[in-house]
């Protein structure tokens, strides 16, 4: 299930704000009825949806493609600020695909994108490793290091942050790896792979120990490199960077129903011992 305001985002070229606007000005349909909620949930897989008087087709296919995203880039389809987003440099054809997770404005590299939810849902909060490349003011310090082997939890994470941001308290997990490629006085750099892809998390950690993150690049995400594309360049998977998609889909598919069965099956228990007790059978 999903928002019908991200159903239209998601498989039309109308960005967020459009696609909520254009639902509550009465031009959207489901299932033959009017409807003007963009919270509205609906079932993309047996939803028909009709945005003034078109038809939105979704495929069953599952396409993913990777762009090299370049600094000074928004990953959204409109800006307020009139900023560049990655949508104006991608080509037409692949406006209504979803950005898995984000990337910040003054970051670079691997972003991954799909034209299936269900795909972005799925990796935005998986585990997968992301690999990243980045240069640091000042030096390594033992404490660093450490906080990287064993994780690190602030009530206080604000530094680091974009100004707007409403996330003050994160939990960082501890880095699959890391390897200091250069370590001086003036600036450091690094290579660090990690789980996670919280809201501005490395800019965060390092910002803790007082050290400004100058330059971030991904350099891969899930095995998924960058394969010398140029910057503000697409590429599709290839053969074996889709089959090993697929393999963890299928995974994580599997271990979603799975725990849904086991979350309703531990419910209809509840109820019926709930239910002794009332008869006073316990």
């Amino acid at each position: 299930m999903m928002r019908l305001n991200k159903f239209v985002a998601h498989y039309s070229s109308y960005s967020r704000r459009e696609a909520d606007k254009v639902i509550q000005d009465g031009y959207v349909k489901v299932d033959g009825d009017v409807q003007d909620n963009p919270a509205t949930q609906v079932d993309e897989r047996e939803v028909q949806v009709i945005v003034a008087g078109k038809k939105i087709v979704r495929s069953d296919e599952i396409t993913v493609i990777v762009y090299n995203k370049c600094k000074g880039e928004i990953v959204t389809k409109k800006d307020p600020q009139g900023r560049k987003t990655i949508y104006d440099a991608l080509p037409s054809k692949y406006k209504h695909f979803i950005p898995i997770g984000r990337l910040d404005y003054a970051t670079e590299g691997v972003l991954l994108m799909t034209d299936a939810s269900r795909v972005a849902n799925i990796l935005m909060t998986s585990s997968l490793e992301r690999v990243y490349k980045l240069k640091i003011k000042g030096a390594v310090t033992p404490i660093m290091e450490e906080s990287m082997k064993k994780g690190l939890e602030l009530e206080d994470a604000t530094a680091g942050a974009h100004e707007l941001s409403d996330t003050k308290g994160m939990k960082f997990a501890p880095f699959y790896a890391y390897d200091i490629i250069k370590n001086q006085g003036d600036y450091s750099i690094l290579k660090i792979a990690i789980g996670e892809g919280q809201n501005r998390e490395i800019r965060r950690f390092f910002a803790h120990f007082g050290t400004d993150v100058v330059d971030l690049k991904r350099l891969s995400f899930g095995g998924v490199e960058l394969n010398n594309l140029p910057s503000g360049k697409v590429r599709f998977l290839s053969r074996s960077e889709y089959g090993s998609l697929h393999d963890y889909m299928k995974i994580e598919e599997k271990a979603k129903k799975d725990a849904e069965k086991k979350r309703v099956g531990d419910a209809k228990a509840d109820i019926k011992i709930q239910k002794k007790l009332n008869k006073g059978k316990y």
